[in-house]
């Protein structure tokens, strides 16, 4: 992934004649490419820099996630990709080819080729369910017979084939948004943009949302490019993700990697929500030296994943002698690895707290010594 980045700055850093695709062509089957972009708004207080010198590239065929707090920038790189926002500075490239200089004819067919879909739906309230998703394909001027059977099979497709006489008005909030999909998908797009599709939502209702844009990507072959600032929306369905912060990328990197591994300040304050602290209750209770020899060492383990196979605890708990409890955590599966980490009390062992550590640490990938309770 340095190497992918490395290659993407000397891309940013070539003379704007230069041909980006000869310079690299490792890179060609990115769908999806940004090769130095900014973009700034002039505002009350002057120019406000939202975003800076990205560089990027998303692969075709994948579910790629853009995350960052409030104001990092997400919704005006995501714009940039069907040109809703016009980038101030760098270039992004389509299949290979720069967009910048598409006249309004080009950009007509561009945005046909690009799907939409965004957090409050967008939907016409007089308009039923059907009228919604043809709505488009009337506008493009597609006949009628051919606008009734793509109707019918996006329809389907999202689970709505008994809805098509509804109002938006009748709809849950799942209904509304898989009403947004359909319409979405009517020019059989190749790119699929999610402007904070799930924010609006239950969570029961986004893990249906989250299933169907999966077994779209997988059905059609979409790329999707999500943004979204929850992280357990990235866990569920991206590929990989990056994590943007005032304007410029901080950390990407396949999702199992970011999430087990979290390398930025702003990544980890964004997987908090997801992660096992340790209880406030067990806080209460550490001590910083052992009270009594009864006192049982307590261990935080953590595992980033980057060991395929999960941990073989009946052979950590053997090494570690005694008497071992587990008091929180979990482990889970991200993309095949396994994260997550192991809060343990270890008492009645030969061996003391550093030689705990040592031990723990050919089973996890950081070991460190909370403290001791009784």
């Amino acid at each position: 992934m340095n190497a992918v980045n490395a290659r993407l700055r000397q891309e940013a850093a070539a003379p704007q004649g230069a041909d980006p695709t000869e310079l690299h062509p490792d890179l060609n089957r990115a769908h999806v490419r940004f090769i130095g972009l900014g973009k700034t708004y002039t505002g009350a207080q002057g120019p406000v820099a939202a975003l800076q010198g990205i560089d990027l590239a998303i692969q075709r065929g994948e579910v790629f996630g853009i995350i960052g707090r409030s104001g990092a920038g997400k919704s005006s790189l995501i714009r940039t990709i069907n040109r809703l926002e016009q980038p101030t500075s760098g270039r992004v490239l389509i299949d290979r080819v720069d967009i910048g200089q598409f006249d309004e004819d080009q950009l007509v067919q561009l945005r046909r080729r690009i799907g939409m879909i965004f957090q409050h739906f967008n939907l016409m309230s007089a308009k039923t369910v059907w009228q919604n998703v043809e709505l488009p394909l009337k506008v493009a001027g597609v006949p009628k017979a051919q606008r009734e059977q793509k109707v019918r099979e996006l329809l389907e497709l999202v689970g709505l084939q008994g809805k098509h006489q509804a109002y938006p008005a009748q709809l849950s909030g799942g209904q509304k948004q898989r009403v947004g999909i359909a319409r979405a998908l009517v020019h059989d797009p190749q790119i699929l943009l999610c402007d904070e599709a799930t924010s609006a939502l239950d969570p029961e209702t986004t893990q249906s949302i989250l299933g169907l844009l999966r077994e779209i990507n997988q059905r059609l072959g979409l790329t999707i490019v999500l943004i979204t600032h929850e992280m357990a929306v990235i866990r569920e369905v991206c590929d990989r993700v990056v994590v943007l912060e005032q304007g410029r990328i901080v950390e990407q990197g396949p999702v199992w990697e970011v999430f087990g591994n979290p390398q930025h300040a702003v990544s980890r304050t964004l997987l908090a929500p997801l992660q096992h602290a340790v209880p406030d209750e067990l806080k209460s209770r550490l001590q910083a030296q052992p009270a009594s020899a009864e006192a049982a060492t307590v261990l935080r383990l953590q595992f980033t994943g980057t060991e395929q196979d999960e941990p073989d605890l009946a052979a950590l708990f053997s090494a570690l002698g005694g008497r071992v409890r587990l008091l929180h955590g979990g482990i889970e599966r991200i993309q095949g690895h396994g994260l997550g980490q192991l809060l343990l009390a270890v008492s009645g062992s030969s061996w003391g707290a550093e030689e705990l550590r040592q031990r723990a640490g050919d089973w996890a990938q950081r070991v460190e010594v909370l403290g001791y309770v009784v």
